[in-house]
């Protein structure tokens, strides 16, 4: 937002003690919504409670009427360290060309600001590309898919942060005319030509994504038709020679269960909507019992291998027995979201999986500024239930203990069957 320029002379420390204790009081304590680069005045007056206190060695305690001008730069307390688990977010990135590099670095900070108060550190940065219909051969960008150059103002933010980051570009599939029809069954006409225009695409990011010390790039996500074609190794054997980092791949949570996925990267990542036949009432002990019967499918025991790059839940009744579901709006409901993510956590610590990313947080977005009955029930930010259920399982201890990780394996990691039975059509990257 733009200041107004008055002579410096004309401000006495008065007026400025006046303005800053007083002014807050007549206005009132309603939060304002920040969308699209602005902040529009639309009043907030559902609150359910009072938030979770932010303040911590590292981050100070941020208002709820918080905007990028007031946000200072932040730290993580405690660094990820390889042999950690990422305590991470997936902030979704849908790009507004309009808003200039100096606003979407001040956003960065907010966003910062608002996951090291969560206990998190690390981050994850999906952002959409397109193509055309389920055959089509071409990849590219649109004016919703942030530039490189754009892309690095974000990833310098977070870099001097110290939150560890993740760059994944995600289809977008609002072109791909809705179901049956999704990222995972796209078949293209003309495979060659795919790869080499998927490889022209991310090239770029992967220079970015290098120059900005990214941990991790996610070459894939949810692409089960193509899992397994070996063009892959060609594509990763020219990503490494501009990415030094890991390279990932993101598998959909019905593929991980039913059958291998041979995809040739160093992580595997889990986009987690397992779902669970429980009521709303259901203990946090059933819903890890219902989660556990998921991922025995695949193995038993520990999973240091897999990483939950998706998980999350709408805060509303019936949402257990479809975790994934984007576009519903049944009445709201906090403690189901709150304790699917405290179940999820246990599952992760118990089983000293890789970490887990919460979807999601719209990275043009207020995190400070409390929901309303028009936003997505998916949303977890300003939640105070779910918040806390997040800050606690965000402060566990820094290192599993026990055996060391186990060594990768590109068979038997997940698998393709069947397909979520959710709207894609509403979820972010689905075509909006």
């Amino acid at each position: 937002m733009k200041r107004s320029r008055l002579p410096l002379l004309a401000i006495f420390p008065i007026t400025v003690i006046t303005l800053v204790t007083v002014l807050p009081l007549a206005i009132g304590t309603y939060p304002l919504r920040w969308q699209s680069g602005s902040l529009l005045p639309r009043l907030v007056t559902r609150q359910a409670t009072t938030r979770p206190s932010t303040s911590s060695a590292s981050v100070t305690a941020v208002s709820a009427t918080a905007t990028p001008d007031a946000v200072q730069t932040v730290r993580v307390a405690r660094l990820w360290r390889p042999g950690m688990p990422q305590w991470g977010v997936q902030l979704y990135w849908a790009d507004d060309p309009r808003q200039s590099i100096a606003s979407i670095t001040r956003q960065a900070w907010l966003q910062a600001k608002y996951l090291i108060g969560l206990k998190a550190n690390s981050v994850a940065l999906s952002f959409p590309f397109h193509t055309g219909t389920v055959t089509s051969d071409e990849i590219f960008a649109s004016s919703t898919t942030p530039s490189p150059q754009r892309l690095g103002a974000v990833l310098e933010v977070f870099e001097q942060a110290g939150l560890r980051t993740t760059v994944r570009p995600l289809m977008d599939e609002k072109s791909l005319g809705g179901l049956p029809n999704w990222r995972g069954s796209i078949r293209p006409a003309d495979r060659n030509a795919w790869f080499a225009s998927y490889r022209t695409f991310l090239l770029p990011y992967l220079d970015v994504a290098q120059r900005y010390h990214v941990t991790t790039f996610t070459i894939a996500t949810e692409l089960s038709s193509m899992e397994g074609d070996p063009r892959w190794q060609s594509l990763l054997d020219v990503a490494a020679e501009h990415f030094s980092g890991e390279i990932g791949y993101d598998a959909n949570w019905d593929q991980y269960a039913d059958d291998p996925i041979t995809m040739p990267v160093e992580h595997l990542g889990v986009d987690a909507y397992f779902p669970v036949d429980a009521p709303d009432t259901a203990s946090v002990h059933t819903l890890v019992d219902g989660w556990n019967t998921w991922l025995d499918k695949k193995a038993t025991g520990p999973l240091p291998r897999i990483l939950l790059s998706e998980a999350g839940i709408a805060a509303m009744d019936g949402a257990y027995a479809a975790p994934g579901d984007f576009s519903t709006m049944r009445p709201g409901n906090s403690e189901v979201q709150a304790n699917w993510y405290t179940a999820v956590c246990h599952v992760v610590q118990q089983r000293h999986m890789g970490g887990v990313y919460w979807w999601f947080l719209p990275f043009i977005s207020n995190p400070f500024a409390a929901p309303n009955n028009t936003d997505s029930r998916l949303d977890f930010a300003s939640r105070p239930h779910t918040e806390a259920a997040i800050r606690s399982c965000f402060a566990s201890p820094g290192r599993y203990p026990g055996p060391g990780i186990a060594p990768a394996s590109a068979v038997a990691m997940g698998g393709a069957k069947g397909r979520s039975a959710w709207p894609r059509s509403a979820r972010p990257g689905a075509g909006g």
